[in-house]
């Protein structure tokens, strides 16, 4: 939350309030052309915070990794550099017909490794020159900024929405119960939200022959557009925010204490507790629960059919929610064939593997008969439907 809100003015002193003091480090990464995005890297304090739990790591639409501070070390950026950007630029450079040959741009972080162009033949590594960050780096060009900015205003349409559909809901609450999985998934809509073109034009005041010339582009309107958004959410949630309060968003960029490290390590240990006293459930995509949620997909489509004067923006709709659900489609198929497999089963009795010759050559009309020929016939007497 902006420095001015309540909120975070009541996160710094009201116990319980750990939003102010938790932290996390994004790296960011995309082509100079703007085409290609790769998932971020997160390092957060924790390996398995409880808000992950049963959640698989490489399934995260961002790259995980921990330490106690939450910082990228040497250690991190070096397994991000060989088991995820190498592979990842490999694979679009293959894709797209491109020969894999990298100019990778990097500011002075402590967690870039110094020698980085002795790590790939086929990777060039420049670094820009010192205390130029602000002035040159790409991202730091307005990238960054205005994912910041996409990211508060999803959070707080988050908050706009649980407010409103519960009425003991504050915003207080919800900004309590925020946490690093709602966190996650704010980061990856936000990340999506930032455009090819302002991807591109970042890099006019480093390599300015990178850039296309995108007629029509207004990143300061772009800019404006957003804080406007921003400032009419912050006054709905009561806020009271301007568009100045916006431009920064670095009031909990300064560096942890000993005393807050020490805080959210025991705070870890009280919800490590918890989850033990209280496990997780495992999750777990039942027919039943697909069934169901497909079933609230046609309702919506439906209504909006009844309701939408204009058939092909309702179409459009319903095509693309057809189309994202699929992969769910897929799972419930598979389940419902192996459901229907299993179930034949228990139409059939027993019949046991052992004969005799009196049993062969006189049936009872109460046993079964074992089969003479590569096929097993089956009797009316014993198959229940």
């Amino acid at each position: 939350m902006p420095e001015k809100t309540y909120i975070s003015r009541e996160e710094k002193t009201m116990p319980g309030y750990k939003a102010a003091k938790d932290r996390l480090t994004l790296m960011l990464w995309a082509n100079a052309e703007g085409s290609y995005k790769l998932k971020p890297l997160l390092v957060y304090r924790a390996a398995n915070p409880r808000a992950l739990k049963n959640v698989t790591k490489s399934s995260l639409p961002v790259i995980w990794m921990s330490n106690m501070k939450a910082w990228v070390t040497l250690t991190v950026f070096e397994d991000w550099f060989f088991h995820h950007f190498i592979p990842e630029v490999k694979l679009y450079c293959r894709e797209n017909g491109i020969p894999f040959k990298i100019l990778l741009v990097l500011d002075n972080a402590p967690g870039h490794p110094p020698h980085l162009d002795d790590f790939h033949p086929d990777v060039k590594v420049v670094y820009l020159p010192p205390n130029t960050t602000s002035l040159l780096q790409p991202m730091d060009q307005g990238v960054i900024a205005n994912f910041k900015k996409h990211y508060t205003q999803r959070t707080y349409r988050m908050a706009l929405k649980a407010v409103d559909s519960d009425p003991e809901m504050t915003l207080r609450s919800y900004w309590k119960s925020y946490n690093i999985f709602n966190c996650v998934k704010n980061i990856d809509v936000s990340w999506r939200e930032v455009t090819e073109v302002n991807l591109n034009a970042v890099w006019r005041l480093l390599c300015p022959q990178f850039v296309n010339d995108f007629r029509g582009f207004d990143q300061e309107g772009i800019n404006k557009e957003i804080l406007s958004t921003l400032v009419g959410l912050s006054d709905k949630l009561e806020l009271n925010l301007q568009e100045e309060d916006f431009e920064v968003l670095e009031s909990h960029g300064e560096e942890l204490s000993n005393q807050d490290l020490m805080e959210l390590e025991a705070q870890q240990r009280v919800e490590e507790e918890e989850e033990e006293e209280t496990p997780v459930p495992m999750k777990n995509l039942e027919t039943k629960l697909l069934a169901e949620g497909f079933s609230l997909i046609d309702k919506a489509i439906a209504l909006f059919e009844q309701q939408d004067p204009n058939i092909e923006r309702c179409t459009k709709v319903a095509n693309q929610l057809n189309d994202a659900t699929q992969c769910y489609r897929i799972i419930y198929d598979e389940k419902k064939k192996k459901t229907l497999q299993s179930s034949l089963d228990r139409f059939f009795r027993p019949v046991s593997s052992k004969s005799s010759k009196e049993d062969t050559h006189q049936p009872s009309s109460s046993s079964p008969r074992p089969s003479t020929s590569s096929y097993i016939e089956v009797t009316e007497e014993e198959v229940t439907f």
